[in-house]
């Protein structure tokens, strides 16, 4: 897994990204449903602040998104 700095992809690319991935998770959360901008944007947040990262998968030729948390302890069990 590499981790991708989402700085570094153009604006088209992350939002491609992040609507990918916000199309694969729903859009439904609980009563309020919650529009795919609206989700893009709040994902948007998460990757300025730091707690969701953007991971490249070399063996599948993947990315996708993921707390930092759980990016981290992938890496440790990948690496033990």
């Amino acid at each position: 897994m590499i981790l991708v700095p989402f700085e570094r992809l153009d604006k088209e690319t992350l939002r491609a990204v992040i609507e990918e991935f916000v199309l694969r998770e729903g859009t439904e959360y609980g009563i309020d449903d919650c529009s795919i901008d609206a989700k893009v944007t709040q994902v948007e947040r998460q990757l300025q602040r730091g707690e969701v990262v953007i991971s490249y998968d070399e063996a599948a030729e993947t990315c996708t998104l993921m707390l930092q948390r759980e990016y981290y302890q992938r890496l440790r069990q990948t690496s033990e």
